[in-house]
């Protein structure tokens, strides 16, 4: 076993280890008796529900991807929606973090037939965009935040974490921006071990990025884009919590999640924020009228509903391949009599 990967199995076993740490704290009965409010209907419209920002997230990769060539049809919108909901199933679901489910989406796009250069291209420019989207929702959030511990005056042990997050997020912003040839370089290498060819493909990809960013409209609409998706996130959240018959305003569940997401930010290496999350929503909910229990209910939904979307996204992206793999596959010639 190397070391990467033990230190990733050691970091989610702490996490969960903390998740679990932080429900008995609260305790197993009261929490587990919220998350039973939702019920089954509840539980499949929020997972309806997460159609939204999926498309919203597809829809900025899209506005990303450079025009085709003069008589080529532009790719279609659903096929980034689709591979955008692939790629998040990887995230939440396999355990090797956000780059594995960078190449599971890149691989859903080429297999459809689009350039290699052009998913690269796109993906580079829309997660500059995703994470400055990310950053403006972040201020918000502690703009709100501010607001009411100025009024409170409680919780001074948030900010340390809060802020820690902050800078996170704008230390990744910079050096995603400044870095990304090199980063190209390394993602071409790492994928190469992946999806063979890979590293040819992505060598051409800093030059149709210089192409992308001179579209500044394009660029403009997936950052709206991006920043709509952060925000209808959020607002799952708020539908949930409606469906646990839990009463709070949809401004200050925004302002939890910009919170939720910051943090995430800083615990970027452990998958899924495995434990960070939930003792996040256990010490953030109560400043915005949330019981703990009600707030790590929340969480294990929001997981929950990761589950129920990436596996079934995955499950089908594999099917998808064997299908490729046997029309590939050349018959076996029959043998004949003598």
């Amino acid at each position: 076993m190397s070391r990467s990967t033990l230190a990733l199995l050691l970091a989610t076993l702490a996490g969960l280890g903390l998740a679990v740490g932080a429900v008995g704290w609260v305790g197993f009965a009261p929490v587990l008796g919220v998350v039973a409010r939702i019920g089954v209907p509840g539980f499949a419209a929020l997972v309806g529900y997460s159609a939204l920002p999926l498309a919203l997230l597809g829809g900025a990769w899209w506005a990303c991807a450079p025009p085709p060539e003069s008589g080529s049809p532009r790719p279609g919108l659903l096929r980034f929606a689709w591979a955008r909901t692939v790629r998040e199933g990887a995230t939440d679901v396999l355990p090797f973090a956000q780059f594995g489910g960078l190449l599971v989406g890149a691989r859903v796009l080429t297999a459809a037939g689009i350039a290699a250069a052009t998913v690269w291209a796109a993906m580079v420019a829309d997660l500059s965009t995703e994470l400055a989207a990310q950053l403006v929702f972040t201020l918000y959030g502690v703009g709100a935040l501010a607001l009411r511990l100025a009024h409170a005056g409680a919780a001074p042990d948030l900010w340390p974490p809060i802020v820690a997050g902050v800078a996170v997020s704008i230390a990744i912003l910079a050096a995603f921006l400044a870095l990304q040839r090199p980063m190209l370089r390394l993602a071409g290498g790492l994928a190469e071990r992946v999806l063979p060819g890979a590293a040819k493909a992505t060598a051409g990809v800093a030059d149709g990025l210089a192409a992308i960013y001179a579209r500044r409209p394009a660029i403009a609409a997936a950052l709206a884009l991006n920043l709509a998706a952060w925000i209808a996130s959020a607002a799952g959240a708020w539908l949930a919590l409606s469906f646990m018959h839990a009463r709070i305003a949809l401004a200050d569940v925004l302002t939890i999640e910009a919170l939720i997401f910051t943090l995430r930010s800083a615990a970027f290496m452990i998958p899924g924020a495995l434990g960070l999350q939930e003792a996040a929503y256990a010490l953030i909910g109560p400043l915005f009228g949330l019981d703990p229990a009600t707030a790590l209910a929340l969480s294990l939904i929001k997981r929950a509903r990761d589950l129920a979307i990436g596996v079934p996204a995955l499950l089908l992206w594999q099917a998808g391949e064997g299908r490729r793999l046997l029309r590939a596959t050349p018959a076996a010639p029959t043998s004949q009599a003598k």
